[in-house]
């Protein structure tokens, strides 16, 4: 009976890790992030300089901090001169992207035509939930010519286009976040989660 009891322990361990191994495996191939919403003073402080002139005029003003399986980050969420910003911060409060709420008729038509090609070739039926027009650092080198070509609001070829689309596919629907550039060329896809906002600071 000893040897059977020790094999059980052994086989309960093995079943254990492997179902750990799995769960954290698609946990981070998915890359679910989840955003709350925070206070003003517990945005960083670095971030928040580089927002001075930005925020003039600015209202429904909102600070988030999001974590996904990857990294944290904060983003600062505004309505000026009639537009929708969100401006996307890492860690250390250093300015990642600025993206703008847009409508599919502020696409180029060749650039749209192209994307959604793409959405009718990997879903068997999808619906565009939101766009924005991605203005990254990566991209435009500094943090002085992301913000001046973002708040001028030009169709730049550096630019990408951000889509949280929800899509069917194999029966299955699902909210998806997928990146292309100025052309319509895919870049990349994640699976999204609806925002969370049951940890509200004030």
């Amino acid at each position: 009976m000893k040897p059977h009891a020790f094999d059980m322990k052994k086989y309960n361990s093995l079943v254990a890790l492997l179902l750990l191994f799995f769960v954290t495996t698609g946990w981070a191939q998915n890359k679910y992030e989840r955003e709350f919403r925070i206070k003003k003073s517990q945005f960083p402080e670095n971030a928040y300089a580089y927002l001075t002139n930005e925020l003039e005029n600015a209202n429904r003003i909102r600070y988030y901090k999001e974590i996904d399986s990857n990294k944290v980050s904060f983003e600062v969420k505004f309505k000026k001169d009639r537009l929708f910003y969100s401006i996307e911060f890492d860690s250390t409060g250093e300015l990642e992207d600025v993206e703008i709420l847009i409508k599919e008729v502020d696409i180029p038509k060749s650039s749209l035509e192209a994307i959604n090609a793409y959405l009718k070739e990997n879903f068997t039926k999808y619906r565009i939930r939101k766009i924005q027009q991605q203005y990254s650092r990566v991209a435009f080198g500094s943090i002085t010519n992301t913000l001046k070509k973002a708040f001028q609001n030009l169709i730049d070829p550096k630019i990408n286009y951000e889509l949280i689309v929800g899509g069917k596919t194999d029966g299955n629907y699902q909210d998806y976040e997928i990146l292309f550039d100025a052309e319509g060329n895919f870049i990349s896809l994640r699976k999204s989660l609806p925002a969370n906002y049951d940890h509200v600071l004030y």
